[in-house]
């Protein structure tokens, strides 16, 4: 199970990457293998402002579908499109291509509140 070092996690299974004030979110290698064959993800939140922990999207895989949660508040400033055509990004490459949105953070405070590395790992058991 790939789980990098230098991102945060959630305990809903999201990954954060943090630049400055913008964070890229994604769903962790845990969760893609979970959910199974991804066929499809649906962001109908950009351009929104959101808090912590609402719904800002969904992912379908094969047998479920699942809500996607925001690891932090702020506005959704952009989603993958290359998601639209090619879902399965998700399950190659979720630390890469299978990213899923970008958010202006708005509350930096909320970033001390993300699991770290090790954090995941023991929540995973891993």
């Amino acid at each position: 199970m790939n789980i990098p070092s230098e991102l945060k996690y959630t305990k809903d299974h999201e990954w954060v990457k943090i630049e400055g004030d913008t964070a890229t979110v994604g769903i962790t290698d845990f969760a893609q293998s979970e959910l199974g064959d991804i066929v499809y993800v649906e962001v109908e939140t950009l351009d929104e402002t959101l808090g912590k922990d609402e719904v800002f999207g969904t992912v379908e895989a094969v047998k479920t579908v699942s809500d996607l949660f925001l690891p932090l508040s702020g506005e959704i400033i952009a989603f993958n499109e290359g998601l639209e055509d090619n879902p399965e990004d998700v399950n190659s490459d979720p630390y890469g291509k299978g990213w899923m949105i970008k958010i202006k953070i708005s509350d930096s405070s909320e970033i001390d509140s993300l699991l770290s590395e090790a954090d995941y790992k023991e929540l995973v058991g891993a």
